[in-house]
């Protein structure tokens, strides 16, 4: 088979390549990056392009995607019924989230109550370390291998000669390869890196979780690409001042993407959260800028609970602060409530937040946040026990929401007696208070 040489400068920041040497990379404005790489390119010989057929879609039969089951319901859940072999998932969080811990318990979850073999590679943490965590876990098997390095070609040989069926790389931006003239956690590494792993899982069939750091703004550092490179990306995510985490997907080849997991962070590990809407809820709710509604995840609603202070202010400005649901969205519901209302917040400081520590975009919630703020400012209560829903437009219009029976039905076995939105259905205990538009709930919630 011939081949072919090339000799080209590689950046060795980010992996632009040139034909000539350049002082400043054009990509990533890097000084003084570029190194004279060789590269050999085996061709193909005609006999083998000749033999390339294609494949009529008709003609391809497809079989159930076997998935290895971890034990572990919420983690399941979210990767639609378990882990897919040969994907590849990459799961960010932020530093002391739990990340390690999770991937720590789902290894032990997979070969709990079968022959699964696992083998986690970790160039952050040494073998002792792990093993400190793993004894705080409880975990304690000869199925689980522990390998500590960051070289992608020793990963790559253990897994070609052990064939475990789980592989756990923690993390990709301490793994290097000696084929990338760069730095650990240089764009270059972490592209080539990835993709290594990749060929790795397609090869041998092997489920392979990557565990990434995040940036500033919450995404997985290193190239966008990376993400759409792997099958499946998990972000793990949660307040460090509270006991509970979420998992949520935003990309899933193998399943839904808008399914999240709850985990409640104790001294023994992550435990699974089965009530969650008890979780987000306070005992003391009926107070004033307090309004109670459900939102939706997936296949699961809970209720949560939504806290309004308005506050006069002096500045020429007043500040608006949102925690838990776009800030955008908060002006916008803020602006119909002056529009329509009459209620002046121009001269009021607007803080909002979700208890728990929740972030959701869910809709259905915009009602309640409008009545939470009205409440806050009128300094009067919303009727106890009562849940809102619905979606608020531009014109004060309430919009109906999806899956309203379920949302009620949870409503309902939490307690709460009345229900405030724009439909009406048949329900059980619950008591339905129709309104179509925001002058009408403010009306009927602040009998």
């Amino acid at each position: 088979m011939p081949i072919s040489t090339k000799k080209y400068y590689v950046c060795k920041n980010c992996g632009f390549s040139s034909a000539k040497w350049q002082g400043q990379c054009p990509s990533c404005k890097q000084w003084n990056s570029f190194l004279l790489t060789e590269f050999k390119e085996p061709r193909k010989a005609a006999q083998e392009i000749i033999n390339i057929k294609k494949n009529p879609l008709s003609e391809i039969e497809i079989n159930s995607i076997p998935r290895i089951k971890t034990k572990i319901q919420e983690f399941d859940r979210v990767l639609g019924g378990g882990i897919v072999p040969g994907s590849v998932t990459i799961i960010g969080g932020d530093p002391g989230i739990g990340k390690s811990t999770l991937m720590l318990q789902v290894a032990f979850s997979t070969i709990k109550d079968s022959l699964q073999k696992v083998l986690y590679a970790s160039g952050e943490e040494s073998l002792e370390q792990i093993k400190l965590r793993a004894e705080r876990l409880g975990i304690n098997s000869s199925s689980i291998n522990l390998l500590n390095t960051t070289k992608i070609e020793e990963m790559e040989y253990l897994t070609s000669k052990e064939k475990p069926d789980l592989l756990i790389v923690d993390s990709i931006q301490t793994a290097t390869s000696d084929d990338f003239p760069s730095q650990a956690g240089s764009i270059l590494q972490v592209r080539g890196c990835a993709s290594r792993l990749i060929q790795i899982a397609k090869k041998e069939k092997i489920a392979v979780f990557i565990i990434g750091h995040i940036t500033k703004g919450g995404e997985v550092a290193g190239p966008k690409a990376l993400e759409h490179m792997v099958d499946t990306v998990l972000y793990f995510s949660g307040d460090k001042n509270q006991v509970f985490r979420v998992l949520r997907i935003t990309k899933n080849r193998f399943g839904p993407t808008s399914e999240i997991g709850i985990f409640e962070m104790k001294n023994s590990g992550l435990r699974q959260v089965k009530n969650v809407s008890r979780m987000f809820l306070k005992e003391n709710g009926e107070n004033i800028g307090v309004a109670h509604s459900v939102i939706t995840e997936g296949t699961r609603s809970f209720l949560v609970e939504i806290q309004a202070l308005t506050n006069s202010t002096f500045f020429p400005y007043p500040k608006r602060t949102a925690l838990g649901i776009d800030l955008n969205r908060l002006q916008l519901l803020s602006a119909v409530i002056c529009k329509h209302l009459k209620i002046n917040l121009s001269n009021k400081d607007i803080y909002l937040n979700i208890a728990g520590g929740l972030k959701t975009e869910d809709r259905a919630i915009d009602l309640a946040i409008s009545l939470a703020i009205v409440s806050s400012a009128k300094d009067r209560k919303i009727i106890p026990k009562t849940v809102i829903l619905g979606e608020l437009g531009l014109s004060q219009e309430v919009k109906p929401v999806s899956q309203l029976d379920n949302r009620i039905k949870e409503a309902e076995q939490m307690g709460f007696v009345f229900c405030i939105c724009p439909q009406t259905i048949k329900t059980g205990k619950i008591q339905i208070k129709k309104a179509t538009s925001l002058e009408q709930a403010v009306k009927i919630a602040f009998k």
